[in-house]
């Protein structure tokens, strides 16, 4: 039964009522003649009280409206104790503000936790309408508030916005702004600090929201009650500006600033957090781009963009590699880093120590405004510099936007020709765009070299006239980068196209020796699958001629045929060919081969069709019922000096 009647102290009278009835009418039977009257109903409003300096209290204050328009407050509180008295009051503004009293309860009883006072003072409809709170103290002589609440057009919606608070380095304490709306459209900013054990008990730390973005600055918008080193939070009532100008909270949240809070009124120039909020607070929408290293090896790292709420971009660079103390400028630039182009938008310079640079984002530099959405879809790259004094020094790069590289890549081999030591490979990347990198990396070139490069039409056996012009290779890097969206006549052509291109890459030796062919390499749908197969080739005759035959498969279906024999003259020119049925048998010419190359002793042919202009597969050349002759000279044909079967006629 007590814990019954505990439990009933907690309710708000108007439930009471209702549960006192219900008690009748089920103790009550039809018999006693009872009939029972509807019980009394108010209307009323509950406030909840939030317990204070530690004090272990729960509880609430209702409002109820009586007829006469007076109206009756009910305290009810758990954890209260005999013997003590608890003073209540309603005091002026909200309770981050504080304020005088305007209404004093009757003081709250601790053996029962319960305080009834009527109010002719104010109506019903103003309390629910009051600029005010509720303070419950300690006692008479001690005014400790162990309870608290606001009320009327203090009373929170339950509508809320968080905004974190850190420095960008993510060193010392983090913390964050808690917006929290009022029944009147004003604003409760609580600031908290989750590390206290980095605040000095007893410090007071100013904190102020500034105009703009944390990284241009601005001045003071509004000032909030400094947060207390001790226990690391901050209440604020906010409904104006610090210059009077009144503010609600969802113009809180379109508000163009940030948060500062700083070490101490002293100190404002160190700051202990900080954080965009309002529109320039971050969606969580970004994209992160490499840059590459270039001229100084080890400095290497990535631009962040991150979409703001008004649409502004918020640019982070952060390399590795760069020296303590360096300033390096960085900026945007206009086309692809291959192609190169003027400054679009600078950054502010890369810090050397950190290797940090910070950047707001809302125009080029000519004044056009540029939003996320359109940086993510910008024809554009970054660099960074070595210095202001040296901008012709690049110590990091990287294409941006619709440049940026998909992750879609193929990499095809550039042998060696006239000069055996250089070799390399091309490198085929996909731009968002749909373009392609085209990046050549060649081993051995000489240090003062420069060679011509070119995509040619159909397969190096056959050769063909150039169709893109590729930027020359740096004999003392290797390298060639160039930016390729058409032909050289200006047809378009993409990344997709260029894979299924009948081409091939040379790289000549320079442009005074242009026939003379260092690296060579077919592409697109002239590439090789891997699959091959390798016949042998005889000698006839006492020829001291022989070698190997193989068969490859190219992706579009056909054959590069590769002779390579040994013992064949210096200055010799001999005649190859696939003839019908098997060496034994003999036959016709189904295929002419390019003739072998005597001082080489190579040869190669892309097989497509046969002589009668039949296709030929790979997966048909490999069955193929034939066999390959060479032949002393096209002036002694009958002369054979090497011989082996091929296809179904190969030896197991």
């Amino acid at each position: 039964m007590n814990t019954l009647l505990f439990n009933y102290h907690k309710l708000p009278t108007s439930l009471l009522f209702g549960l006192g009835f219900l008690f009748i009418l089920t103790s009550c039977n039809d018999d006693d003649g009872f009939t029972p009257t509807e019980p009394e109903t108010r209307t009323s409003k509950v406030y909840r009280f939030n317990a204070l300096n530690g004090a272990d209290l729960a509880g609430y204050i209702e409002f109820l409206q009586n007829e006469d328009n007076t109206v009756d407050a009910e305290i009810v509180l758990t954890g209260t104790e005999p013997g003590n008295s608890h003073p209540a009051h309603i005091h002026a503004n909200s309770a981050a503000e504080t304020g005088d009293i305007v209404v004093t309860f009757d003081p709250v009883d601790g053996a029962t936790g319960r305080s009834t006072t009527t109010i002719t003072d104010l109506t019903y409809e103003q309390i629910l309408a009051y600029d005010g709170y509720v303070n419950v103290h300690l006692s008479e002589s001690d005014l400790t508030v162990v309870a608290q609440t606001d009320i009327g057009g203090n009373e929170l919606t339950g509508t809320s916005k968080e905004y974190a608070l850190a420095l960008r380095d993510d060193s010392g304490t983090t913390g964050s702004l808690l917006l929290e709306q009022r029944n009147s459209g004003e604003t409760l900013a609580t600031i908290t600090l989750d590390s206290v054990q980095n605040l000095t008990d007893g410090a007071s730390h100013p904190a102020h929201i500034h105009n703009n973005n944390a990284i241009e600055g601005g001045g003071i918008a509004v000032s909030f009650t400094p947060v207390s080193g001790t226990t690391g939070t901050s209440m604020t009532h906010i409904e104006a500006t610090d210059d009077g100008t009144a503010i609600t909270y969802d113009q809180l949240l379109g508000f163009d600033g940030y948060v500062n809070v700083h070490e101490s009124a002293e100190n404002l120039g160190t700051l202990i957090v900080q954080g965009d909020i309002g529109t320039n607070e971050l969606t969580g929408d970004a994209v992160t781009y490499s840059l590459m290293t270039r001229a100084v090896a080890g400095i290497m790292g990535e631009a962040t963009f991150e979409k703001r709420q008004n649409g502004a971009t918020l640019a982070t660079l952060d390399l590795d590699g760069t020296p303590e103390g360096g300033v390096h400028p960085a900026h945007i630039h206009f086309n692809t880093a291959a192609e190169g182009g003027g400054i679009a938008v600078s950054f502010t310079p890369v810090n050397g120590t950190t290797g940090m640079s910070i950047t707001n984002i809302a125009a080029l530099d000519d004044g056009t405004a540029i939003t996320y959405e359109e940086l993510l879809d910008y024809n554009g790259y970054i660099n960074v510099h070595l210095s202001a004094e040296n901008l012709a020094t690049i110590v990091a790069q990287g294409d941006i936007g619709q440049n940026a590289l998909t992750g879609e890549t193929i990499t095809y081999t550039l042998d060696s020709l006239a000069v055996p030591s250089i070799k390399g490979e091309a490198i085929f990347s996909q731009r968002n765009n749909g373009t392609t990198l085209v990046e050549l990396k060649l081993q051995n070139t000489p240090a003062d070299g420069m060679h011509p490069a070119h995509i040619h039409a159909n397969t190096a056996a056959e050769g063909g006239g150039i169709v893109i012009s590729l930027t020359d290779v740096n004999g003392a890097t290797g390298m060639s980068q160039t930016q390729v969206a058409a032909f050289n006549d200006g047809t378009p052509i993409t990344y997709e196209g260029l894979l299924d291109y009948d081409g091939y890459i040379n790289v000549h030796l320079s442009a005074d020796e242009l026939a003379t062919i260092v690296g060579q390499g077919d592409i697109g749908a002239n590439s090789l699958t891997g699959n091959s197969v390798t016949y042998a080739l005889n000698e006839l005759g006492g020829s001291g001629v022989s070698g190997t035959a193989t068969f490859a498969e190219r992706k579009d279906g056909s054959s590069l045929v590769t002779l390579v024999l040994a013992g064949t003259p210096a200055d010799g020119n001999h005649p190859a060919h696939i003839h019908f049925n098997s060496a034994e048998e003999g036959g016709g010419i189904a295929v002419s081969l390019t003739n072998v190359e005597g001082a080489s002793g190579l040869s190669k042919t892309s097989v497509m069709t046969r002589d009668n202009n039949l296709p030929i597969l790979y997966s048909e050349l490999t069955e193929f019922d034939g066999y390959i002759n060479i032949h002393l000279s096209p002036d002694d044909l009958a002369t054979v000096v090497a011989q082996g079967n091929i296809g179904s006629n190969a030896p197991e």
